[in-house]
């Protein structure tokens, strides 16, 4: 199971951490990532990372603003953004997927199995 929590509503230029704690007891195989829905659009690829941590990948929009990483022994991920952007306003989720080297990565929502239901982010300009 995975919980995301850290959303609410920022002012553009503001800075947001959010975090996604998973129960279980495997957590350091998995790969992890965030993805986010904007109202009326679909889901897009926010940020991958490796179950080791060593590898990550970022979407163009948030390239050198976000930063995605792991605390194995807290069975936790997090996403720290900062510069936010009104068009960064969507439901941001976390999402996992098992992978058999330390690090592989995977940006395509498809290729996870489990989901969690989200965490709101507003932007305001």
């Amino acid at each position: 199971q995975l919980v995301e929590s850290g959303g609410g509503p920022v002012q553009a230029g503001d800075s947001l951490s959010l975090s996604c704690a998973a129960s279980g007891r495997a957590f350091g195989i998995y790969s992890m990532a965030w993805f986010r829905q904007a109202p009326g659009k679909e889901r897009e690829f926010v940020a991958a990372l490796s179950r080791s941590g060593d590898s990550t990948s970022y979407s163009n929009s948030v390239k050198g603003r976000f930063t995605i990483s792991r605390d194995n022994a807290k069975n936790t991920m997090y996403l720290q953004m900062n510069s936010l952007k009104p068009e960064d306003t969507a439901d941001y989720y976390c999402a996992a997927r098992r992978s058999v080297n330390s690090f592989d990565l995977y940006v395509e929502p498809t290729t996870y199995d489990y989901w969690g239901r989200g965490t709101q982010v507003t932007v305001s300009s």
